[in-house]
This record gives C-alpha cells, structure tokens and sequence, in this order.
C-alpha cells in the first residue's frame, strides 16, 4: 500500500510540476505589452509591481498554509494565474496587465512553500521522506521539461493564432494544474495548529528558527545556494552571444545549458548521501566551473558553465532537503516560504550587483566575479564542518 501511495503522490505532483510551467506566453507577453503600446518605463514597472507582489505574499502565504490545507492552495494559486492570463487577452491594457501580474503573483506565492511541505509530510506519512530529494529532484526536471515544450510549442501557436492562442493555451494549462493538484493526497493532522492565524503560525515558525541554530543554518543555505545562479540565469543569452557565435546559435547553446541543469535535477537521489563535506566541495566545484568556463568565453567554456549550474540545480535541491528534514511539520511551509523570500530578496540584489559590474566589465567578468559567493558558500560550510567535528 505504501508504493501505490507514493507512486499517487509523485505521478501527481510530476504532472503538477509539468502543467504549472507549460506556459505558452512565457516567451511572447513582454512582445504582448509592447504591441499593445506600453512604453518601456511601463513594463518595467509591471515586472516590479510582480516582484513586488511575490515577496509581499512569499510569507503569509506560506504561514496560511501550514493553518489551512496545503491541497486547497495548490490548486487555488493556478486559478488565480489563469484568471490573470485571461485579463491579459481579454483586455490589453496596462490595467489588466498590472491586475494580471498581481494575480500571478499571489497564485506563485501560495504554492510556495505549501507544495514543498506537503509533499515532504506526504512521504513521511508513507514512510518514504528517505525520497524527497529524488522526488523533488524529478519534479524540478518535471518544470524543466514544461518550460522547454512550451516554449517550442509558443512559436507555432502564435503564428497560427497570434496572442489570443496562445493565451488560451496558458489558460488551460493553469485550469489543467488546478485540477491536478485536486489529486494530491492530504493525510495532515493538525491539532494544535488548526485554530491559529497565519500570523499566529509565523511568529511560532520564526521561533523555531531563533530558537535552533541547525534550522538557522539549514534556512539561510537556501538563498545561499539559489540566488546568485537563479539570477545568473537570466543573462545566459548575452554571455553565449558574447563568444562570437551566430544569433541563431544562442539558443541551442541555452539548450545546452538548461540540459546541465535538468541532469542536475536528476542526480538529486543519490547525490542526497553527501554530506556538508561533499556539499562543500559540489559548491566549490561549480564555482571554479562557473569562472573559468565563463571567462573563457567559448563554447568549451558554455559546456562548463552547464556543468557548473548542473551543480548548483543540484546543490538546491540537497539544500532543500537539508532544510526539510529540520523543521517541524506544523511550521515546514512557513519555514519554506521564508526560505523563498531570502531567495528572492538575495536574487533582486544580485540583478542590481549585475548591473552594478556590468557597467564596466564584460558578461564574462561578471560571471567570474559572481562565482566567488559560492566560494565563499562552500568555504562556510567546510568550516561548520571542521568545528562540528572537533571534540
């Protein structure tokens, strides 16, 4: 009985994983906004009005669902996507796009953190939480392979049917996650937290994290691990473009890149036996990757940077793990969220060191430059290593 539930639980939460990135528009509404006349200063103002709102609900949310059903949020937060794509084409204007974004938002946020913990009391409960980290692992190449679909598929779509197809398409894609997530199994009990607020369940979470400083620990390697690459991520395409190669080139090279990390995701299994040790040295491994694949600027140096992310992909998910296996089960999604949102935060300062560098210096540099917070990562956990074995 145990293998039948757990085979419920993770072909769910793959088909989850799946249908939450397989969006259509991903490549296309930047193009949406300016066609509809949006003036650069007014999109960017509508992806931080989307920053915005993620780190405001990152939290709450995450506290919320540790009091209420974590289920109930996972299929809620789609639907609240879906209502937002479907202002986007309805009616293009800055007003649904800002309403849009909001709703993205707060459906991201409430799937933050409830997903995580759910799925980790989920495998506890079947005795199986020795498989979160090859299951977490699969359900992150799970949204790998979303994005990668949907982004051959938006092409197409839109040629044959221009922006309302494609947004249709995304629609029911969240309308086919929500439904998903009405099959994951929820078998919590909670007793003493049933009656508190979200505010309530915060403050106790927070506690705990004051209270022990292997949770500490455990929370502050997240972003550690997850923004900096998370944030690298974005300016892969002018660092390819920067070796010289063909426009046309660029995106199989990103391919290239975006494999390392699907193989990344995948290795999480066994990889989940390393410890601290091993963990540092995965880290410092990446980060010599990173610099010396990304000042090499060629294609021998692309390979390295995918195997560089391949490490960090993996290192998430083990920082992940590592998290979830110190936090208490009434308070694991508000513990995760808070995670999250030092993420997100780190990730947002790491766009502005971004820019900051590369004011001056080539992609590349900055690439290099931004290896050595994982050097220093690795270096950190080495040392809490050494002293946690000193008699």
């Amino acid at each position: 009985m145990p293998a039948t539930g757990v085979r419920r639980l993770t072909t769910t939460l793959y088909g989850y994983a799946f249908l939450d990135d397989f969006v259509l528009l991903y490549p296309v509404y930047a193009l949406l906004f300016a066609d509809t006349g949006m003036s650069l200063w007014q999109i960017s103002s509508l992806f931080a009005l989307w920053s915005i709102t993620s780190v405001a609900l990152e939290v709450p949310s995450g506290a919320w669902a540790d009091a209420v059903s974590r289920r109930r949020l996972l299929w809620i937060g789609p639907l609240l996507t879906a209502a937002g794509f479907a202002l986007w084409v309805a009616v293009p204007s800055y007003g649904a796009f800002a309403a849009g974004f909001v709703l993205w938002g707060a459906g991201g946020a409430l799937g933050s953190g409830a997903l995580e913990a759910l799925v980790y009391d989920e495998l506890d409960h079947l005795g199986a939480a020795d498989r979160y980290a090859r299951v977490m692992g699969r359900a992150r190449a799970a949204r790998l392979a979303g994005t990668v679909v949907s982004l051959g598929l938006a092409g197409p779509v839109f040629a044959q049917g221009g922006y309302a197809a494609v947004g249709a398409a995304s629609f029911l894609a969240c309308v086919l996650t929500a439904l998903t997530a009405t099959r994951f199994p929820e078998h919590r009990v909670r007793p003493d937290t049933a009656g508190d607020s979200w505010a309530t369940t915060l403050r106790t979470g927070l506690a705990q994290v004051r209270g022990d400083r292997a949770v500490r620990g455990a929370l502050l390697l997240v972003p550690a691990v997850a923004a900096v690459w998370g944030a690298l991520d974005e300016y892969t395409p002018l660092l390819v473009r920067d070796i010289g190669v063909a426009e046309a080139t660029v995106p199989y090279l990103i391919m290239l890149i975006w494999a390392g990390v699907t193989v990344g995701s995948l290795l999480a299994g066994p990889a989940e036996r390393l410890g601290p040790a091993g963990l540092a040295t995965l880290l410092a491994g990446a980060a010599l990757a990173l610099a010396v694949g990304a000042a090499s600027r060629s294609l021998a140096g692309i390979a390295l940077v995918s195997l560089a992310f391949a490490g960090f992909q993996l290192a998430e998910v083990l920082a992940d793990v590592r998290l979830q296996h110190r936090i208490d089960e009434s308070r694991r999604a508000t513990l995760t969220s808070v995670a999250s949102l030092g993420t997100e935060l780190a990730t947002v300062a790491t766009f502005g060191m971004y820019a900051l560098l590369g004011t001056d210096l080539a992609h590349s540099t900055v690439f290099a430059v931004l290896a050595i917070p994982y050097a220093v990562t690795a270096l950190a956990l080495a040392r809490a290593r050494a002293a946690t074995a000193r008699p």
